[in-house]
């Protein structure tokens, strides 16, 4: 903002000045960003809905009230409920956020299993047996897997909040070795 030498009757130079100072703040605040991005898929809804549905391939998964699948991050916790994904990661990854003060709405999952963690932000994000959950962006239909095993963390989620996996088998952990057959040494 340019301020000229002239002065204004009634201190009205510094009304301006507060004005357009006023007026940078909200700028600067409505731009600015802590790196925790949150943009709800949400969007007006204020009240989140998680509901299954059947994938030929992973089984029975868990989608948002419009039929996106929901995914969950194995760099985030279940016990205690704890995202990970935040900043960038939640722009490609957009967390299922309800704003309502009611439990989300549920269509084929157990109530017991659903609750929220409170984000960074301060937003709230259903969990499913502790698990956060998100969307994926590159998911443009509803049905759409797209995200399944990215980065070999991320996973569709099923109606008890474990890992889908083709054919319905759980991966092996790192820490858990293949059962050995025979003597071994």
């Amino acid at each position: 903002m340019t301020t000229t030498g002239r002065t204004i009757p009634g201190g009205r130079r510094a009304t301006l000045f507060a004005a357009g100072a006023l007026a940078a703040a909200a700028l600067i605040a409505g731009c600015g960003s802590s790196g925790n991005s949150s943009s709800a898929h949400t969007g007006s809804q204020s009240q989140a809905v998680l509901m299954t549905q059947h994938n030929a391939t992973l089984g029975t998964l868990v989608s948002d009230g419009q039929g996106f699948t929901l995914y969950r991050f194995d760099q985030d916790t279940n016990n205690p409920s704890a995202t990970h994904c935040t900043g960038s990661c939640a722009t490609l990854w957009p967390p299922e956020l309800t704003t309502g003060s009611g439990a989300p709405a549920l269509k084929g999952i157990d109530s017991k299993l659903v609750g929220t963690v409170t984000r960074p932000d301060g937003s709230h994000q259903v969990t499913l047996n502790g698990w956060p959950l998100y969307r994926y962006t590159p998911d443009t239909k509803p049905g759409q897997t797209n995200g399944q095993g990215v980065d070999g963390t991320w996973f569709a989620a099923t109606p008890t909040g474990d890992k889908a996996m083709p054919g319905g088998t759980a991966p092996t952990s790192p820490s858990t070795p293949p059962a050995m057959s025979g003597g071994g040494y």
